[in-house]
């Protein structure tokens, strides 16, 4: 069976509000619980687990592979949300989109600081 990605655990200081957050920008399916956690499936099928976790949160990056169609109803929600958001990891092109690799890609934060970012096209397609 080849290697995949299945599951990670994503610090929040309000898990469920981060999970419902996620779910909403992304047009998710409603987040679920297993244990202890407020899960988000994703449709290739990887388990996003929120966990409540008191004090400084970490800052990570998650990335999310959309269709263009998919693409244009989230940052419609950014927008609509007024949520700032960059072309660039190192925050230096506010206010725009990237077009890597002939898609488009976007970066924002979720409640927690977390680095989110959206593409159509994964790094490195022809």
């Amino acid at each position: 069976m080849p290697v995949e990605f299945n599951h990670t655990i994503w610090h929040a200081r309000d898990s469920r509000a981060s999970a419902r957050f996620l779910t909403d920008i992304l047009g998710l399916p409603e987040p679920g619980t297993f244990g202890p956690f407020v899960t988000v499936l994703t449709s290739n099928g990887v388990s996003l687990d929120f966990i409540d976790s008191p004090g400084t949160i970490s800052s990570r990056h998650f990335a999310f592979l959309t269709t263009e169609g998919e693409f244009d109803e989230i940052f419609a929600r950014i927008r609509e949300r007024g949520l700032q958001y960059w072309a660039d990891p190192a925050r230096m092109q506010p206010g725009e989109i990237n077009h890597h690799f002939g898609g488009r890609g976007v970066y924002f934060e979720d409640l927690d600081g977390h680095f989110l970012e959206v593409i159509t096209r994964p790094y490195g397609a022809k």
